[in-house]
């Protein structure tokens, strides 16, 4: 019982995107230190051997994937493997996105446009539809998903970050509302402001000493990712450590 309690995700399996820097790695190391084996997967593999080092010194073990989430065919590919080695899934970790580009809507190109939906929507929404299945056979299939407060903020110059986070942030919930009957519980975690390279390119004059870090953060992902969370389709906000629920717009006066 002990070595339970020490180590909650114990014997569980757990997919990281983005896992090769910032919140990412953060997130795979505090789920390979709480005991789960982390399924890695990012685009740089010489960053995703350092963090596999961090993982064995940790005393767990990872599976690495150098993948391109716009390969939806491969997000499909890694969805078999799974299958075929473990026959489930118990956490997801929908991590990965990218800010696009700063700027009015009406200049943005159609390439940034598709970049950021591309990655911020449809790589998510690919990992769902590959990954559902795995999660429907655990115990407790736990799906946690990177939001921000951009979403409904909704700030001049940031369309394409804000609009692909509300989406997400509709994905998810609507995600929550459709395993409601299933031991999956679907989360949305708003880390706001944190020591990230995306942090430093969106806001270059801000002292990054002046924020939490990834690693600060990280606990919150073992703690929505363990089966004693009980919580679907909401927000929980990590700089104010409260869950947000969605409900009914304000009526107009």
């Amino acid at each position: 019982m002990a070595g339970n309690e020490a180590k909650p995700l114990d014997g569980r399996i757990a997919v990281v995107t983005g896992a090769s820097r910032g919140i990412g790695r953060a997130a795979a190391l505090a789920l390979a230190e709480a005991g789960a084996h982390v399924i890695a997967v990012a685009r740089t593999q010489g960053a995703l051997e350092e963090l596999d080092d961090a993982i064995q010194s940790a005393g767990s073990t990872a599976t690495l994937v150098p993948l391109n989430l716009t390969d939806y065919d491969a997000i499909d590919r890694l969805g078999a493997a799974i299958d075929e080695r473990w026959g489930r899934l118990d956490i997801l970790v929908g991590n990965a996105g990218i800010l696009g580009a700063l700027m009015p809507l009406g200049h943005l190109t159609p390439k940034v446009w598709q970049q950021t939906i591309d990655i911020n929507v449809t790589a998510n929404w690919r990992l769902i539809r590959s990954l559902d299945p795995l999660l429907r056979r655990s115990d407790a299939g736990r799906a946690i998903f990177v939001t921000s407060g951009a979403a409904s903020k909704c700030r001049a110059y940031w369309g394409p970050y804000s609009i692909s986070k509300a989406a997400l942030d509709a994905m998810v919930r609507t995600y929550a509302a459709e395993s409601a009957t299933t031991p999956i519980r679907a989360m949305l975690l708003s880390p706001g402001p944190l020591r990230t390279a995306m942090r430093r390119s969106a806001m270059p004059g801000e002292d990054p000493e002046t924020l939490k870090t990834p690693e600060d953060l990280a606990p919150s992902f073992v703690r929505l990712a363990s089966p004693a969370w009980t919580e679907s389709g909401k927000i929980f906000d990590f700089p104010t450590g409260q869950l947000l629920a969605f409900g009914p717009p304000e009526a107009l006066a």
